[in-house]
């Protein structure tokens, strides 16, 4: 009981420390999440960008249009910057269409290189004192002012324009733009985009005001004289993550006391229909950015996380050209947000998304406006962090627990199964509920556990295998080795208690044998000896359990189980026979002496296990049945015979050898009789014994039946056909015995033995 408490308590050590080591490699993976590996962050975000592409192109709304300067337009309406009024002309074009909202993803910031503006008011200042007293020419003066003045016709066409002309500009960050400015030019910049700040700003407590956004050094913006023509402008930045790709948009951005919005959300407002944009800024950053009804989810700093509809010219584009031709019209462009910008070489604003590494900037505002309008937004939540953490502890405790209980094989089915679990539910959550969960921290974890259980469990097993080879390769079939190191446990220190069969054998008179040799001959003759009866122990996969000086004792059953472990110790005993007798003709060549050997065999419980402390320790067996194996082997002398077994072998052998019963004793130490039989031979193989045996068994019976007169009788006739037999002449000196001095009344036939 003891033995068996101890092996559960190792087992359980055991588990609990893969179960540490499953906790310990948790716990380093929630820190890395915690503080951020760079590398495993990018990963995260590589893998985001795989999602996008294995979910493919969607849909978008019939809300944007890419209206481009590309090859085509520069082709047939020069190169570019055009005259400001030609970009007026193109701002009518799209009015009269029906464009709702028009985003100029260009900036105007210089006065238009084509005007003549200046050479203009030369001549005028050189005719000034004609002119003054002239109504005619101060009038076509002023006309050529007018003409002249590109810039103010494009204002001018701004302001006739029934769709919504948002200007675009872009912000500096870096101060050394404004180095070489004065304060009039700064100013000046700053006034033209003043107008187009988001209008209600709500703090929601003191230290709300301290919340970090991006902030902007000094705007790009266009010229006064377009500035003034609409109120409606927005910011053009995009921005890249860490490896290049762009996947958020800040939708404001923060200079001054003041947050101004992106081109995108100002195209939204104006195609609502002038709706009211409002940021709520909380102790923790932007807790809301709303335009009309619309809320935007955003982080703390005011980004949206851009849902990419698919790659380049996933919305419709068209080509200036074709718009000026008349080509595209109405049924193109009503009731749309256009967005003018660049596609031709050159002038190509060139990105990189998670569709396509050549993705044009334009389109990353398309992008941003069909998400809100369709309120189709991909979400980082607030409870990912959360998520995230429960999936790496979770899958770290499941996966654990599974490595303590299961082998490798079948951890890997669940590692594998855990891992593939973790990238579906990330997966599915972002194809179909627009949710960015992270997948590569809880699939690190499945793998950074399996692999470390998996190494310190090789590690220990090797540990383990090398001690039992250690132990066992110079003491059983190096096959029945193999078997053994697929269950190392049966090497902790203890036993258990199985049925077993024993073998025992013995030199007859080896120290006579002893005393004649040298000692280099009776090591010779030693070895040749254990060898060859060693070898026939490994042949039936027997445990080899000792040497005693010349007496060998091996075991059946253990380590491994053998069901046929009686049939396999008799089989070794015959086989001992049989190959002694060939090793008797050697050693009469060598002039050695002859001898003989005695076998006993017993089948029952034992105690099998590790015996010894914990630095030294033996595998063998113990207990009464052992005992009784090596009194058996003794009683061969007594009763003239090669090989005895006892009851309980019998019992499991009796339809595959021959045997006669030779008595029942009392060995000592034992309060019971047992009865023990002479192993013959194998069913179907010949031997003399075979031809006693009817006189043999019917002389046993009339002996244990006091009628001593049958018994001589029987017991002569079986001498009379095999001279040799010990067990007859035995009974016949018994018989002798009992007729001198009559054993009691009450004698059962049991032979009490008084020694070992």
């Amino acid at each position: 009981m003891k033995s068996k408490v101890k092996r559960v308590a190792e087992r359980l050590k055991g588990k609990m420390v893969l179960f540490a080591i499953s906790l310990l490699v948790t716990l380093a993976v929630v820190l890395c999440y915690w503080i951020g590996v760079p590398f495993l962050n990018l990963m995260e975000l590589r893998s985001l960008d795989l999602r996008f592409r294995h979910r493919g192109p969607v849909e978008p709304g019939p809300y944007v249009v890419m209206m481009n300067i590309d090859e085509l337009a520069l082709d047939k309406i020069g190169r570019w910057p055009w005259p400001r009024t030609k970009v007026g002309e193109v701002i009518e074009k799209l009015s009269d269409a029906g464009a709702r909202v028009v985003a100029m993803d260009i900036v105007f910031s210089e006065p238009d290189v084509n005007s003549s503006l200046k050479l203009v008011k030369k001549l005028g200042r050189e005719v000034e004192s004609v002119a003054a007293g002239n109504r005619e020419l101060k009038k076509l003066l002023q006309r050529e002012y007018r003409l002249a003045d590109t810039d103010s016709q494009m204002a001018a066409s701004i302001r006739r324009s029934k769709a919504k002309v948002i200007l675009g500009y872009f912000f500096h960050f870096g101060r050394k733009v404004v180095a070489h400015l004065s304060e009039k030019d700064i100013e000046a910049k700053w006034e033209a985009i003043r107008r187009s700040k988001i209008p209600m700003v709500r703090y929601t407590s003191p230290a709300a005001l301290n919340v970090k956004f991006r902030t902007a050094v000094l705007p790009e913006s266009n010229i006064p004289a377009l500035a003034a023509s609409t109120k409606a402008a927005g910011y053009f930045n995009v921005f890249q993550d860490d490896d290049g790709t762009v996947r958020w948009m800040p939708l404001v951005m923060k200079s001054g006391e003041d947050l101004y919005p992106t081109l995108g959300l100002q195209a939204v407002r104006y195609y609502m229909r002038d709706a009211m944009v409002s940021v709520t800024v909380s102790d923790f950053g932007v807790q809301s950015v709303r335009v009309g009804d619309i809320s935007i989810p955003t982080d703390d700093t005011g980004r949206m996380l851009i849902n990419f509809r698919g790659g380049t010219e996933t919305f419709p584009h068209y080509s200036i050209a074709d718009l000026m031709e008349g080509k595209i019209g109405k049924k193109e462009l009503e009731g749309r947000i256009v967005i003018l910008g660049a596609t031709a070489v050159g002038l190509y604003d060139l990105r990189v998304s998670p569709f396509a590494p050549d993705f044009p900037g334009p389109e990353i505002h398309a992008n941003v406006i069909d998400n809100i309008l369709k309120k189709d937004f991909m979400i980082r939540p607030s409870w990912a962090s959360a998520y995230d953490l429960l999936a790496i502890i979770i899958s770290g405790a499941i996966l654990g627990l599974i490595l303590t209980r299961v082998r490798a094989v079948v951890g890997l089915l669940a590692a594998i199964v855990l891992f593939s679990a973790n990238l579906y539910v990330a997966y599915f959550f972002f194809r179909d509920e627009g949710l960015w969960l992270n997948m590569i921290y809880p699939s690190l974890e499945v793998l950074a556990v399996y692999t470390t259980v998996t190494l310190y469990r090789f590690i220990s097993e090797e540990r383990e295998k090398r001690k039992i080879k250690g132990a066992f390769s110079y003491y059983v079939n190096p096959s029945v080795v193999n078997e053994m190191l697929k269950n190392p446990e049966m090497l902790t220190l203890g036993g258990v208690k199985k049925e077993l069969s024993v073998l025992f054998s013995d030199i007859r008179g080896f120290t006579t044998i002893s005393e004649s040799m040298t000692p280099e001959g009776l090591v010779h003759f030693l070895n040749d000896y254990l060898t060859g009866m060693t070898d026939l122990v490994f042949l039936h996969d027997g445990l080899l359990d000792k040497y005693m000086g010349d007496a060998i004792m091996a075991v059946w059953g253990a380590p491994l189980e053998q069901v046929n472990h009686a049939e396999l110790a008799c089989s070794t005993a015959l086989d001992m026979m049989s190959d002694l007798k060939k090793m008797r003709e050697g050693w009469r060549a060598e002039g050695l002496p002859d001898m003989d050997i005695g076998i006993g065999v017993n089948s029952g419980p034992m105690v099998v296990g590790n015996m010894g402390s914990q630095v030294r320790f033996d595998y063998t067996v113990m207990g009464d049945s052992v005992n009784l194996g090596s009194r058996l082997e003794g009683l061969n002398k007594e009763y003239g015979t090669s090989i005895i077994i006892a009851e309980r072998t019998l019992e499991l052998v009796k339809n595959s050898f021959q045997f006669r019963d030779l008595d029942l004793v009392m060995v000592k130490g034992k309060q019971l009789p047992v009865k023990i039989c002479e192993l013959v031979c194998r069913k179907g193989e010949s031997d003399p014994r075979l031809d006693i045996l009817v006189p043999f068994n019917e002389g046993l019976s009339a002996f244990r039946a006091q009628d001593w007169d049958r018994a001589e009788t029987r017991f002569k006739e079986a001498l009379e056909t095999l001279p040799t037999d010990g067990p007859s002449a035995l009974y016949l000196r018994r018989i002798e015995d009992y007729r001198a001095s009559p054993p009691p009344e009450d004698w059962d036939g049991v032979d009490v033995k008084t020694t070992k």
